[in-house]
């Protein structure tokens, strides 16, 4: 029983170097092609050609042995991106899938404008066929975000608002585009939006065009 376990083991073994050569020269002879397509779907034009470029800079060697980090930081610089995948395709092509933010704002930063991207990310403000409110003063990208979010759970339109001031006492004012400003209170609230959003359904305002809701449970009207 013994010899016939030994015998069993000696045949495994040659079996293993047998097959392991074989891989081996395979792998040998095997030529990896560089990569030779770059697919980006989701963005155009320029857009496109400036993302192709940058990553073309990268000089992949081929599908197997991409450097993940190398082509994930090319991608997320990219101030469009907001969500991706990459499809690898043998043998030497890559499919880029991207999800293009949406620009919530024109932001100023440094004397400039910006777009600012739901990515919380800045771009070049090179686009002007649309509406977007304007962001005055220095919040925090997440300030502006939190009270977006409010809005949004509000009755108030945010796409009918054209500006937003922000003060160094964490404060908002909202400027309409029908020239009503509403000056809001530091800590702001969705049912603070609301009473705002019935109190204007159910006043007619003339020439009195800024409503100051600063205090609790009070919202004054002032002549301008």
């Amino acid at each position: 029983m013994h010899q016939r376990k030994s015998k069993k083991i000696l045949i495994y073994f040659f079996l293993f170097i047998l097959v392991g050569s074989i891989n081996n020269n395979s792998i040998n002879n095997l030529k990896l092609e560089k990569v030779k397509n770059i697919n980006i779907f989701g963005l155009e034009g320029n857009d496109q050609k400036k993302l192709l470029y940058n990553l073309n800079n990268l000089n992949l060697k081929n599908i197997f042995f991409i450097n993940k980090k190398k082509l994930q930081n090319k991608i997320e610089s990219n101030s469009l991106v907001e969500e991706y995948n990459v499809i690898k395709k043998y043998p030497h092509s890559i499919d880029i899938n991207i999800k293009k933010t949406n620009f919530i704002a024109r932001i100023s930063k440094n004397g400039k404008f910006y777009l600012l991207g739901n990515n919380g990310k800045l771009s070049d403000n090179d686009i002007s066929n649309i509406q977007l409110p304007y962001i005055f003063g220095s919040p925090e990208i997440n300030e502006l975000f939190e009270l977006k979010n409010i809005i949004d759970q509000s009755n108030i339109v945010y796409s009918q608002i054209e500006s937003l001031y922000y003060f160094k006492s964490n404060r908002w004012d909202l400027k309409f585009t029908n020239n009503l400003l509403i000056k809001l209170p530091e800590k702001i609230e969705k049912k603070t939006l609301d009473k705002i959003s019935i109190f204007l359904k159910n006043i007619k305002l003339e020439n009195k065009e800024i409503l100051d809701a600063r205090i609790k449970n009070q919202i004054i009207i002032l002549n301008e």
